[in-house]
């Protein structure tokens, strides 16, 4: 079999990738064609060994379009060796989080044999889970609604709260935190898998002896193909006294029973700014640290602007252009020593939280010894097929680096598990890519943004629609932030957003399928959007381009 990559040119929608998709089809010889985005360009083809590339061109071509190979790939996992004709498994998962069981689950769907090797508390790792229910996405999100039911004195379901400015037993919340930490690690993992015969989990510290060998605890498993999903965790910084004060994770944070009296956060990424937040308005006095001008380092700097004016007014102080010096621990506080601005200071407190990004867990894997590499904080490197350099190990999630996501990380995991098995070579990287951050208001962008469609040389236009601009803002009394739309000026395309709004997420998925399937601007302002919701705000921004909003009626639009 032969992979190739295909660059097309001349799709301006997407039924032209449909089009190009059933020529290459067919072509006799064709075995799958991957052309999901039209956006990107590009198609992905797995043919067998006699197909002529002048064919491909040929039928692209016919089709209307052009095509050019960009890339070749004729080197096939290599099969077991002789004295291993019949190995244990097809495909071996080396972790424990969403890559990891959205693997197996697909070997299991494609009918073949999984195991999960998950190294556990007892060897230094997460319980069966990973990061997103174990210490990331669940506890978090669980915390910031009992903060902000707290912070709006609202009716809520969490023991402890109430509407004095402390809550009453923070243990109380964090074990509930727990409670359901524990409920969907059971019901979403193991559950499942124990009703599927095909995926085995075992507990255990693996290492790589072999292109299909892995040894745990001492014994060997063999597999046809493998893959390290063995995920990332908190980076933190060489800071001078910080390993001896002693410092919290996400790994500690979320089953504290006393809540600290002062947290100072170290970072002004998203597990940052969404744990200050929270920490600050269950009644903790925060002070966040971050090192580069802004938070939301390679975010527009109206986002990031914005987002910081709303945390200073929930109470938190936020230091930019910050460089720690030392921590230390006296007198029952803990000291951080740092320039600001360039100067001097100290920060006294009683916790120290380190966000600093992540760091990938590759060590003592065995890597070396394949010839797999890794880079940066320890990431491994993967090809767009999420194959090594050892082509029939395969790296999926955290552990191959950013987007850092759960959503992505199981795209990962079921897309390495049949390129693993199927021998097919869909691309990794997913357009446009979605994210959220879950301050208050939420902070939420697909697509391109100002800084970033200003490095790619291209040529926007930009519409910003102020909150109290959108009538149901205004009638929830809530007109924090605001919706900001990218367009090509050239073809008029929706090619980004940038918003910053109260529960602002949900608008999040109109605005991407707008720009997967290539709409314009003016495409989408075509669209009834119900009156009195957050989603006229798109269509209202859309308008924005070419009319003042503010001068319309509610009639007019």
């Amino acid at each position: 079999m032969q992979q190739f990559d295909l660059e097309i040119e001349g799709m301006t929608c997407a039924g032209c990738g449909d089009t190009v998709t059933e020529a290459l089809r067919g072509v006799e010889g064709i075995k799958e064609v991957h052309l999901d985005d039209w956006t990107e360009g590009w198609a992905y083809v797995t043919a067998a060994d006699n197909v002529d590339l002048d064919d491909l061109s040929v039928a692209v071509a016919e089709a209307g379009y052009s095509a050019s190979i960009k890339s070749r790939r004729s080197e096939a996992p290599a099969p077991p060796p002789e004295n291993m004709t019949d190995p244990a498994y097809d495909l071996v998962v080396v972790g424990g989080g969403s890559a990891a069981f959205a693997a197996a689950l697909k070997a299991s769907e494609l009918g073949h044999r999984a195991l999960i090797i998950n190294d556990g508390p007892a060897a230094g790792g997460l319980p069966i889970g990973g990061t997103c229910v174990n210490v990331g996405c669940v506890p978090s999100k669980a915390l910031i609604r009992a903060a902000e039911a707290h912070h709006t004195a609202s009716d809520h379901p969490f023991d402890g709260i109430t509407s004095e400015s402390e809550v009453t037993d923070f243990g109380a919340v964090t074990d509930q935190v727990q409670a359901l930490v524990d409920d969907l690690q059971e019901h979403k993992y193991l559950d499942i898998v124990d009703g599927d015969p095909n995926v085995t989990i075992r507990e255990g510290r693996a290492r790589l002896v072999g292109e299909h060998t892995i040894e745990v605890d001492g014994e060997t498993v063999t597999g046809r193909r493998l893959l390290l999903a063995t995920g990332a965790r908190t980076f933190v910084p060489d800071i001078p006294g910080l390993e001896e004060t002693g410092y919290l994770t996400n790994e500690e944070i979320y089953k504290l029973d006393e809540r600290p009296d002062h947290l100072i956060v170290l970072g002004g990424g998203y597990i940052a700014l969404e744990n200050a937040q929270a920490f600050a308005r269950l009644g903790s006095e925060v002070t966040l640290l971050q090192r580069s001008g802004q938070i939301l380092s390679r975010e527009d700097k109206d986002v990031a602007e914005a987002l910081t004016g709303y945390l200073r007014e929930d109470g938190l102080t936020v230091h930019t252009n910050t460089d720690v010096q030392a921590v230390q621990r006296a007198n029952g506080t803990v000291q951080v020593e740092a320039e600001i601005d360039g100067a001097r200071g100290m920060i006294t407190g009683t916790d120290v939280l380190v966000a600093t990004g992540l760091r990938a867990n590759t060590e003592d894997l065995g890597l070396e010894a394949l010839g797999i590499e890794t880079s940066g904080r320890g990431f491994l490197e993967v090809d767009d097929t999420l194959q090594t350099a050892a082509p029939s190990i395969y790296g999926a999630g955290d552990v191959i680096g950013a987007p850092a996501f759960v959503y992505t990380a199981a795209r990962e995991g079921q897309l390495a598990a049949e390129n693993a098995l199927k021998g097919t070579s869909y691309d990794r990287h997913a357009t446009p890519l979605p994210w959220v951050i879950f301050t208050d208001p939420q902070v939420a962008g697909v697509g391109f943004g100002e800084r970033e469609a200003a490095r790619q040389g291209m040529t926007v236009d930009v519409s910003k629609l102020p909150l109290d601009q959108v009538p149901r803002a205004q009638a929830a009394r809530d007109t924090r932030g605001f919706i900001k739309l990218l367009r090509e000026q050239d073809t008029d395309r929706l090619v980004g957003a940038r918003i910053v709004a109260p529960e602002g997420s949900e608008l999040l998925m109109e605005v991407s399928l707008a720009i997967q399937q290539g709409l314009t601007v003016e495409a989408l302002t075509a669209l009834l959007h119900p009156y009195l919701t957050l989603s006229e705000g798109v269509k209202l921004a859309a308008l924005g381009f070419d009319r003042d909003v503010s001068t319309l009626s509610c009639c007019a639009t």
